[in-house]
């Protein structure tokens, strides 16, 4: 009798447990493909109907045998003991069988899950492709020719033209700099996409980053997230920079965390040899009472360098120079008199021990990037080491390989439609990750030119991927994989991945505009290409790069 009532027990809870309504979505939206999991789940539910009509049946015919049994000789009950071992089992089996059973329906209906509420229109990983339009080859290839190709001599000239100014700037800073106590500057160098020859739309922007190092007897000791010491999830890819004496000890002297008797000295630091006074350490830059150093006081003291500098060589040229962006004070701003402007950043950084990873004073923000956790933690850029992995891997693919051109694209695509809907979490950098993941995966032959359509609709599929998951991972933090000779730092290849897309977690509101913004692109893609292939008329061609989107 207590086996037919468990097994019973068994089917009733499989019946409940399995029923849709258990695990209830916030708004009720059915997709458009649960009809078969409907079908599926009816025929299921006619099983274990027949299922509990046959264990019924057993019961009647065990109640009728345990009759029999009672009327006959004498049974020999069981053990206390053994009743509560029986029980105990029975309950420990019960206990497994629902885990097993709930682990399976979360597994199996883990879409649904991720599907419900706020991100119901999130489709599953190709399904977004569903009638869409994608441009045939002939189609990429004419307005690659026609829209983006002619923009590459305009970057070139732009970047000749600022690199020669900014090092006449820079040249004039060290100038009226006091080299006993103010920092050191060194020589600029161009990252992003300018550098990488893949920026499309315009104004185009020059990145320039600006080492500096502190007067001597001072130097840097930097402190990053995955250095051993732990650090909030919000503080990942941030780092600290300590500003020490050389000759001063990493771990520090006992004497600056003890408070000596004032009949006792430190045999190791004199007076004549201790950190500088709370005042003087500001000086250096650092935040007040601390020997951090501060990335609001090393942009304010750049810009007043900066303004010292252009005011010693404006006579030599016929523009003036402005800082043109209060979010980003390393923004600056050439005006002609004709009223033409270009644009570039100018922005100091601090090298990390002796690699070409910086950490950077202020880096542009996107709705999606959270505030930094205090004006102490420094962004580390990795911008260096992408050019030149960008460099080395062009080396290895086929001549005139489509790879830049799969970017070029796709950012062009994503800009446009953000100037229709307005802007999106996802950045050109996102995209670029996404380009530099495959460009590890992908054999070299893969990305021979005439293979433009294929690998444009891989990058929008894995795209699509890690917006359905949240993740899309940073290229070089935590990748094994990253080809010895960049001598890339081994602390950040042995690092957890750092996840780009975790803020997307956090503010649901922008995940749902974005992926919202990634779907109607994919619906305009072959109009927007369209329109500047087949409308516009051939004889204007050469202009249209002359058009600022």
């Amino acid at each position: 009798m207590p086996v037919g009532i468990f097994r019973v027990c068994l089917v009733v809870i499989t019946a409940i447990v399995n029923h849709p309504l258990l695990f209830p979505r916030e708004n009720g939206t059915v997709l458009e493909n649960t009809e078969e999991i409907i079908q599926k789940m009816k025929e299921r539910e006619q099983s274990l109907r027949l299922e509990q009509l046959r264990l019924e049946q057993e019961i009647a015919d065990q109640e009728a045998r345990q009759k029999t049994v009672e009327k006959a000789a004498q049974v020999v009950e069981e053990s206390p003991e053994e009743k509560v071992r029986w029980d105990t089992w029975t309950a420990l089996s019960m206990v497994i069988f629902l885990l097993i059973e709930l682990w399976r329906q979360d597994f199996q209906e883990g879409s649904w899950q991720d599907a419900g509420g706020e991100e119901d229109d999130m489709a599953v990983l190709g399904k977004a492709f569903k009638g869409v339009s994608f441009p045939d080859k002939a189609v990429l290839a004419s307005f690659y020719e026609k829209r983006i190709l002619g923009t590459t001599g305009d970057m070139a000239r732009m970047r000749e033209m600022v690199e020669g100014f900014a090092d006449d700037l820079l040249e004039a800073l060290r100038s009226v700099c006091n080299r006993d106590a103010d920092m050191e500057v060194e020589d600029c160098m161009g990252v992003g996409s300018m550098y990488e020859n893949w920026r499309v739309r315009k104004p185009f922007v020059c990145d320039l980053i600006v080492p500096f190092a502190p007067p001597e007897p001072y130097c840097f000791r930097s402190q990053i997230w995955c250095s051993g010491d732990s650090f909030p999830p919000d503080e990942q890819g941030y780092g600290t920079i300590k500003v020490c004496r050389a000759d001063e000890d990493v771990a520090g002297c006992i004497c600056d965390k003890t408070k000596l008797g004032e009949d006792m000295l430190c045999l190791l630091h004199s007076q004549t040899n201790t950190t500088r006074p709370s005042n003087e350490m500001e000086d250096l830059l650092c935040f007040k009472n601390t020997q951090y150093l501060d990335a609001d006081q090393v942009m304010k003291w750049f810009q007043i360098a900066v303004t010292k500098a252009w005011n010693r060589i404006s006579h030599k040229y016929e523009f003036d120079l402005s800082f043109s962006l209060l979010d980003l004070p390393g923004a600056l701003k050439i005006k002609f008199r004709s009223g033409k402007s270009v644009a570039f950043n100018l922005t100091p950084v601090v090298q990390y021990e002796n690699s070409d990873v910086y950490f950077i004073s202020h880096f542009p923000r996107s709705g999606l990037a959270a505030d930094l956790p205090s004006s102490t933690h420094w962004f580390l850029t990795f911008a260096v080491y992408e050019r030149r992995f960008i460099q080395l891997i062009s080396k290895m693919l086929p001549a005139n390989a489509c790879h830049l051109s799969c970017l070029q694209i796709l950012s062009f695509l994503h800009g446009k439609q953000c100037s229709l809907t307005g802007p999106s979490g996802l950045t050109n950098y996102h995209l670029k990750t996404v380009m530099l993941h495959l460009l590890q995966a992908c054999p070299s032959q893969d990305w021979a030119p005439e293979k433009l359509e294929a690998r444009l609709q891989d990058m929008l599929k894995f795209l699509e991927k890690c917006l359905h998951e949240k993740k899309l991972y940073h290229f070089f933090i935590g990748n094994g994989k990253v080809p010895e000779e960049l001598g890339f730092p081994i602390v950040f290849q042995r690092a957890e991945p750092l996840n780009l897309f975790r803020p997307f977690v956090l503010h649901r509101d922008v995940y749902r505009k974005t992926v919202d913004t990634f779907h109607e692109m994919l619906r305009n893609m072959s109009a927007l290409i369209n329109e500047y292939t087949v409308h516009i008329p051939h004889a204007h061609t050469n202009g249209i790069h002359k058009e600022s989107f």
